[in-house]
């Protein structure tokens, strides 16, 4: 009696343990497949994504490279079943620098253009792009303490996407001001809707153009978002820092 029941214990010990590896692994194939949860941890694409914004990026947007994977294993390089990005997307890429820091920006420039920053006007292949000032939008200052209310605008990329950037210090920030970059074959110029807090290809020692062997996916849906500074574990307050508005949004 105590044999069979010690072995429908370790045949219900075994189950249990198979679930488990099958969960991981189903979880493991969505994850590099399909799709990545992402959290926004800094302000640098305000006023598209905010700091407490959680998304899905799809991983078979651009196809597939070593990042898709976890720990970006060194098990085959360049890109397969691979497609271009398209001017506005925002992106999920492996920050050069260190091929494992996660970055999220928009594309802005593509193989071959010519970006340069003028009085705060992006420009493209020498021209201006078109934008427009819709209104403000609040932040907060350098410290965290006071609000501001600061220009918004709505830019038009060259092929007609259009999103909406904030220039938190006008258009005399350090970066609204450069010189021609031109981006090189097999990469691409991101920038931060925030342009005057968000480093990105315009600094070249820190980010740089990005090869296209680090786009891990493109984002695609906010799933939940919550203010910034609360906990997630502080689920009883869920109610009220949840932004419901926010819930389900397509990134654009």
């Amino acid at each position: 009696m105590g044999s069979t029941v010690k072995k429908k214990e370790e045949e219900g010990l075994w189950e249990t343990i198979k679930v488990i590896v099958q969960a991981l692994l189903i979880a493991v194939v969505v994850r590099t497949v399909l799709f990545q949860p992402f959290n926004i941890p800094s302000g640098s694409l305000i006023p598209t994504l905010l700091i407490g914004d959680y998304l899905f990026v799809s991983k078979y947007a651009y196809g597939y490279s070593k990042h898709s994977i976890p720990f970006s294993p060194p098990v085959f390089s360049g890109r397969i079943f691979g497609s271009e990005p398209k001017r506005g997307d925002v992106v999920v890429f492996k920050l050069p620098k260190d091929n494992s820091t996660d970055y999220i920006k928009r594309v802005i420039g593509l193989p071959g253009d010519r970006i340069q920053m003028i009085n705060g006007i992006l420009n493209i292949n020498g021209k201006p792009v078109q934008r427009e000032l819709v209104g403000q939008y609040d932040v907060k200052d350098d410290w965290g303490r006071a609000t501001l209310k600061v220009p918004m605008y709505k830019e038009t990329l060259p092929e007609g996407t259009q999103h909406y950037i904030i220039e938190s210090k006008g258009d005399r920030g350090f970066a609204d001001n450069t010189d021609v970059f031109v981006v090189q074959p097999g990469h691409y110029f991101m920038m931060g809707d925030n342009r005057d807090n968000s480093q990105d290809s315009r600094f070249e020692n820190e980010v740089g153009q990005v090869p296209a062997e680090n786009l891990v996916g493109r984002a695609e849906i906010i799933f939940f978002s919550i203010d910034e500074g609360a906990s997630l574990l502080r689920f009883w307050e869920w109610p009220q820092r949840i932004r419901w508005d926010r819930m389900f949004e397509r990134i654009k």
